[in-house]
């Protein structure tokens, strides 16, 4: 018997699919995952955890530099157990629900995207992970790639993940992977490390060498989300010098005299 591709095109942008605790295969998924986090998924799960970003990240994921892209990934760590179970799943089903990665949160849909730097939106291509094990796409409820959007709350990780995507859109990978340690370690910290990064805003010159509206100053104190989009836009001017945030012209000068 030939089996079934794991990745499949949805030709009619419609497809059958339901997961409940009463199916057996109920959380199956949720083990054994080479899951990557994105920044927003980080940003989500350390405050739904009510804990520091440096403890969500020591506690709970792997860092390495890769291969292929030469920056920074951030993979969460499974259970060490024979299953290698998820650390946020139990019998009852996810404990961080509201919360759960983009990737969890998509399935069991794929978004393969790209984007143009300066350009708004990313292209996307949805696709069908259909796993062998999944007893979901046996149900009857019928979405459209649009519906299940909705329902399951992809746009504001959609929309994060592409303000993510800006930093190295359109870049060559030649580019990327001359970046030395140091700048390699400044990215972790802006892009995963929020709690570190808002520290280095207002401990250090960051304030006085850059010109930021007050307002921003003022949200960026409390609002993660705000601070990641700052924390892009500053990326994006010190490892390539795209001009996404303005220097103070007079700080030099005034740190000569």
């Amino acid at each position: 018997m030939t089996q079934e591709p794991l990745m499949q095109p949805i030709p009619d942008g419609r497809f059958r699919f339901a997961c409940r605790r009463s199916l057996p295969c109920f959380t199956k998924c949720c083990a054994n995952l080479n899951l990557v986090l994105t920044p927003y998924d980080v940003l989500r799960l350390k405050n739904r955890l009510k804990v520091s970003s440096k403890v969500f990240l020591e506690r709970y994921t792997i860092s390495y530099i890769d291969e292929d892209c030469g920056m920074p990934v951030v993979k969460l760590k499974m259970n060490d157990d024979k299953d290698r179970r998820c650390p946020f799943v139990s019998p009852e089903g996810c404990t961080v629900y509201e919360d759960r990665p983009g990737a969890c949160r998509i399935y069991p849909l794929g978004r393969a995207a790209s984007k143009i730097r300066g350009r708004e939106r990313a292209g996307e291509y949805y696709f069908m992970v259909k796993e062998s094990h999944c007893l979901g796409f046996d149900e009857d409820k019928e979405w459209t790639i649009e519906e299940w959007i909705k329902d399951q709350g992809l746009d504001e990780y959609n929309a994060m993940n592409d303000i993510f995507m800006d930093i190295t859109a359109g870049r060559h990978s030649r580019t990327i992977k001359t970046l030395g340690g140091q700048r390699l370690k400044m990215f972790y910290m802006a892009c995963y490390s929020l709690d570190e990064f808002r520290r280095f805003i207002f401990e250090s010159t960051f304030l006085d060498r850059f010109v930021i509206e007050q307002d921003v100053i003022n949200r960026i104190k409390a609002d993660d989300v705000e601070l990641m989009r700052l924390a892009c836009q500053w990326l994006q001017f010190a490892l390539f010098g795209d001009k996404t945030i303005e220097p103070r012209r007079d700080f030099n000068n005034n740190n000569s005299q």
